[in-house]
């Protein structure tokens, strides 16, 4: 893993702030280390491993800010959950809000971010100026935005992976596939869509 120098005694703080962020956005995090394999968070894991509550959490949900990949809400009784990239989104999301920047630009920086995939998202580092959120690659882009004066704080995505796979490390998972609360699995009977079994299942309780 990379690390970067010390800096120098008489360095300033602007030059320790551009070598902090060219250093953490020279580090490696495995895509293997961050993958899913095939487990989704609930709505309250995904607070406590993000620090956030879970009004912002509905809230986010809600709005389409970020909305669980792994299965989200459809009425009563269901569970969202959430996958790992979907924390790490969480996390960034929580870190722009902390610095200023408003939920409209937050959303088109979250809008790229979606269609990265994960070995690509650990590479990227977001830099902002409080207003505009830039896209950073490569630890030159860092350090050519922040010499330019167009950077006040960045965000080494690499770095929001370690500290979700940390606060994951004590708080429990679930299979992706797991039936929501208190629907039982749908198992496939010949003849029979399961889909359609369990809809009927709920016409009957509410008729009850």
């Amino acid at each position: 893993m990379h690390e970067s120098q010390a800096p120098d005694p008489g360095t300033s703080d602007h030059q320790r702030q551009v070598e902090s962020l060219r250093g953490a956005a020279g580090e490696e995090v495995a895509a293997g280390s961050a993958d899913d394999g095939g487990v989704g968070y609930r709505g309250v894991t995904a607070c406590h491993a993000v620090g956030i509550s879970y009004r912002q959490l509905d809230y986010w949900a809600r709005t389409g800010l970020v909305v669980p990949s792994v299965r989200d809400a459809s009425g009563s009784g269901t569970q969202r959950l959430y996958s790992f990239r979907d924390l790490v989104v969480l996390k960034v999301v929580k870190r722009l809000l902390d610095a200023g920047v408003s939920l409209q630009n937050i959303r088109r920086a979250i809008e790229t971010l979606r269609s990265r995939g994960v070995g690509d998202l650990a590479g990227i580092t977001l830099i902002s100026d409080g207003t505009t959120v830039y896209e950073c690659r490569s630890p030159e882009e860092v350090v050519d935005l922040l010499q330019g004066g167009q950077g006040v704080f960045g965000i080494a995505i690499g770095g929001a992976f370690k500290e979700i796979e940390g606060s994951l490390s004590h708080l429990p998972a679930e299979p992706a596939g797991a039936s929501p609360a208190g629907e039982p699995a749908a198992v496939p009977v010949a003849g029979v869509d399961p889909q359609d079994e369990l809809a009927a299942r709920r016409a009957r309780r509410r008729a009850g």
